[in-house]
């Protein structure tokens, strides 16, 4: 990834790759973000996303390239860089018998924040994500609550770059606004660099860059305006009665640029709302619904790896997902 700019680095990678055995996760993986920035990776379950991040935070050694954290070498000084990182991981990690001042204060004392610091910044942290006023232990917490708990922790000791894996994950709707919600308002509070990988869409969307991988490659990387953009056509959505036989129908005697799968037929053309009457009118297959949408990002997958995100998702997941997890 060529990033052109006079902003200090907060992640570099050059030819990142892992291998398990005869399998390869990650393959040679070129980042570079500048500080300040919020990245996404976005990719369905088994892209290598887990994969780049453990590498990145050092609970995975790289089998070949480089990687520089907050200016700090994986390989060489990987101490470096669990200084200068937090890390919130997909699974909960706070202790539920403590309270959230007690998790905060834990792990403060294992990062060396002066003592002189450790009530005002816990209180500070607990106040901007909302648990200045919960003394219960933290087994009594919702999964929104336990989930800004792990973003509290991960901010004591100040890091310079924040690692969210799957941030959201097994949220509701609500709970995942309310996150996005406080890490908004922790970018306007201090200098950090946030790093998240997610397979929901509409958080990629709040990303400034994002970098789609699939099966461990990059297959498309730029901001999400830039990424619809390429594309450059409206999607016709229909739902039919056989979706796959109007597929067959519509690419052999139309030559439209067609796609099916869970989510019915996917059409996509430059004005879709002309095409819709000549669509319908020239199908004897009955039509339940027709939508037309303009690119999404779940379009751009579907355009550089002809599977939606949902689809990929579906699938097994590969074995890094459990090497990075055992």
């Amino acid at each position: 990834m060529n990033v052109t700019t006079t902003v200090p680095l907060a992640v570099r990678t050059r030819g990142l790759r892992r291998t398990y055995g005869e399998r390869t996760a990650v393959h040679g993986l070129d980042l570079a973000v500048p500080e300040g920035e919020t990245f996404g990776f976005l990719g369905p379950n088994g892209a290598g996303k887990s994969t780049t991040i453990a590498m990145l935070c050092t609970l995975l050694r790289p089998t070949a390239g480089t990687a520089e954290v907050a200016g700090a070498d994986v390989r060489r000084t990987p101490w470096e860089v669990r200084r200068r990182i937090g890390v919130v991981f997909q699974e909960p990690t706070v202790d539920r018998d403590l309270t959230a001042e007690e998790n905060l204060r834990l792990h403060a004392e294992l990062y060396g924040v002066p003592r002189r610091e450790l009530r005002s910044r816990s209180r500070y942290l607990l106040g901007l994500l909302g648990l200045d006023r919960v003394g219960t232990p933290v087994g009594a917490f919702s999964g929104g609550m336990r989930r800004r708990l792990e973003l509290a922790r991960s901010l004591m000791h100040r890091p310079r770059v924040l690692f969210l894996d799957e941030p959201t994950v097994g949220l509701d709707p609500q709970s995942r606004a309310a996150i996005w919600e406080h890490l908004h308002g922790l970018r306007e509070q201090q200098p950090v660099t946030l790093f998240l990988t997610t397979h929901h869409m509409e958080e990629a969307e709040r990303c400034d860059r994002i970098v789609v991988m699939d099966q461990g490659r990059v297959v498309a990387q730029g901001t999400p305006r830039q990424l619809k953009a390429e594309l450059g056509a409206d999607v016709v959505h229909l739902r039919t009665a056989d979706d796959r036989g109007v597929a067959a129908t519509l690419r052999a005697e139309a030559g439209l640029d067609v796609g099916c799968g869970p989510d019915g037929v996917r059409v996509s053309v430059a004005d879709g709302a002309a095409l819709v009457p000549r669509l319908c009118a020239g199908l004897t297959t009955p039509v339940y619904s027709v939508t037309v949408t303009r690119p999404s990002l779940d379009d751009v997958f579907l355009h550089h790896t002809g599977r939606t995100i949902r689809d990929a998702g579906a699938a097994p997941a590969s074995a890094e997902v459990s090497a990075v997890t055992s």
